[in-house]
């Protein structure tokens, strides 16, 4: 298993930057969440590991209705985009600091690869979602990585990935454990970056934990060859990747 990575040692400091929601990118999210959501606003969200709140002000947005962001990083929590309708609370997915069928809908994104008790994890979103809730896990599968442009100049990140990612039967076999049912599967297409400079300049941060576990010499290695395809003009146009969005819930 995979070194865990301490958002508080370097990732809070470039996360906000390094990962901020390219134009259009917050509705097309938006929208796939009110579709699966299945009950009429307003309805109480969690975004459980919220980070720098990226997406708990999207659901306050989409939903209407008060959002609470979980999130066990101090220095992340500090860093979060305020919203008249959001929370942030210090927690995590294996103690969740909310009483139980308090939510309609829990949002993990990019999140449930850094669970460390996992089965404690799904009991305790069991725990919280109400009868009729939706839990929407937005994640990477080991055994459905899409083709990131970025790994070609890092060779060793999608090997990385591929143990830092479960795979679908991993997460639905333990959710179905805690009593969720799995009601979909979807992949979308999302914009990265508009041309290679700017996806270039967004990657420098690091703001990406499969950074974390790379050798400094591959890092540098790949930045190098990253520069010299944007000095020579070697760019795809606008940059794009699959992301997948697994929905469970108790009906």
């Amino acid at each position: 298993m995979l070194e865990r990575v301490d958002y508080d040692v370097r990732q809070h400091s470039v996360y906000s930057a390094g990962r901020a929601l390219p134009e259009g990118t917050a509705e097309l999210w938006s929208g796939l969440f009110a579709r699966w959501a299945g009950a009429p606003n307003p309805l109480t969200a969690l975004d459980l590991g919220s980070g720098t709140g990226r997406f708990t002000t999207v659901l306050a947005e989409t939903f209407g209705g008060p959002v609470y962001g979980v999130e066990p990083s101090g220095r992340m929590r500090e860093q979060a985009a305020p919203h008249p309708r959001v929370q942030y609370l210090a927690g995590s997915a294996e103690a969740i600091p909310l009483p139980d069928d308090s939510c309609d809908v829990v949002l993990l994104f990019l999140v449930f690869h850094h669970i460390v008790d996992r089965p404690r994890a799904a009991a305790e979103i069991h725990r919280v979602l109400r009868p009729g809730g939706r839990v929407l896990v937005r994640s990477a599968f080991a055994d459905r990585l899409p083709d990131l442009y970025w790994h070609r100049f890092f060779p060793s990140a999608r090997d990385v990935e591929q143990r830092m990612f479960p795979t679908v039967a991993e997460v639905t076999g333990l959710f179905e454990d805690a009593g969720l049912t799995v009601l979909g599967l979807d992949r979308i297409r999302e914009t990265v970056a508009t041309d290679l400079a700017a996806y270039a300049r967004r990657l420098r941060l690091r703001a990406i934990s499969t950074f974390e576990h790379l050798t400094e010499e591959e890092t540098r290695l790949g930045f190098a060859a990253l520069d010299r395809a944007v000095a020579a003009g070697d760019d795809p146009g606008h940059i794009t990747m699959d992301s997948d969005l697994l929905v469970l819930g108790d009906s």
